[in-house]
């Protein structure tokens, strides 16, 4: 029996390391992943899918001494342009001669989906390294993300071997079903771009166009005004932004973010006004949403978590009595 004990003990001590060199090398690549994001030249399509809707998008992204420089071109229904020069984002919709101007979120997007620093990741998510496969005619390492509560989703990461950049992105449920899907169908990395290519195609058609700027009002005393009894573990909450209505029409809202890093959960909160007082809960695409009200407020709690995460976070909040 004492030998038996003996030989566990043993066995527990070289499997340790073992798992603990699989998790660092796990980690790793994530770093890779979120550097080639922000310093690598790359132009391609992807294809976006979400249940029984796909879009295909086009993006293009440069480094230079002035920082990154990007434009994403939706290919499919309502033209639509993106262009992202460092933190500053414009939105083009030719539809509605809009241009919306906004400081870049905490929210990330394909093939940028890491934060800067992965390390805190392994807090929350189990991080191990599977197997090689082809993608867009790459070899990729997948890389997978399961969740160690009930709170997240599991991610699954195809990244370029050379190069580091996530080529495929998928999230499944808790049911492992596929709840959103990106993957790159054509790509260069480190080609030439050429800067002209970056430049809006809808601004030179003679037709004015509005702009509206969303900077949203950063304010440490927005987050004054509300209680958030409940603490979401990994998930961190950002200071308070005001924004205010598209044409400076209708009432401000209050936005909060929270982050874990991977996904991000938004609250919104509007004067109730004359808007029905039911909590309800809905998806919108891979997004889920819960609505309650607070007083005389209404709460939009979103984000791409199951929504339990998020009835535990919305109903914890609450006007701080003054």
């Amino acid at each position: 029996m004492r030998r038996a004990l003996v030989l566990l003990a043993i066995g527990g001590a070289l499997v340790a390391p073992a798992y603990g060199d699989q998790q660092d090398d796990a980690l790793a690549w994530l770093q890779k992943m979120a550097a080639a994001a922000q310093r690598l030249n790359y132009t391609g399509t992807f294809t976006y899918q979400s249940g029984d809707s796909s879009e295909t998008s086009r993006i293009t992204h440069l480094v230079d001494a002035a920082g990154e420089h990007e434009k994403l071109e939706v290919l499919d229904g309502s033209p639509r342009e993106v262009l992202r020069n460092n933190d500053e984002v414009k939105c083009f919709l030719p539809d509605d001669k809009i241009v919306i101007v906004e400081k870049r979120g905490q929210s990330k997007a394909f093939p940028a989906l890491l934060p800067t620093s992965v390390s805190s990741l392994s807090d929350y998510y189990l991080i191990r390294k599977e197997g090689v496969s082809r993608v867009a005619d790459f070899d990729t390492q997948l890389i997978v993300l399961e969740p160690k509560d009930t709170l997240r989703y599991s991610h699954y990461l195809w990244a370029d071997v050379n190069s580091g950049l996530i080529l495929k992105a998928r999230m499944v449920s808790e049911r492992n079903e596929t709840i959103e899907q990106f993957v790159f169908t054509q790509l260069q990395i480190n080609g030439a771009i050429d800067r002209e290519t970056l430049k809006p195609k809808f601004r030179n058609d003679g037709k004015a166009w509005r702009i509206h700027n969303a900077q949203a009002s950063q304010s440490l005393n927005a987050g004054h005004d509300w209680l958030f009894k409940t603490q979401l573990p990994g998930f961190r909450k950002g200071a308070g932004m005001r924004r205010q209505a598209p044409g400076g029409r209708g009432s401000e809202t209050t936005h909060f973010v929270f982050t874990d890093g991977l996904v991000s959960i938004s609250v919104f909160i509007e004067p109730l006004g004359d808007q029905a007082a039911e909590k309800s809960t809905y998806s919108v695409g891979s997004i889920n949403v819960y609505k309650r009200t607070s007083g005389k407020f209404l709460l939009t709690i979103l984000g791409e978590v199951p929504i339990t995460t998020l009835m535990q976070l919305g109903d914890g909040i609450e006007p701080r009595k003054k």
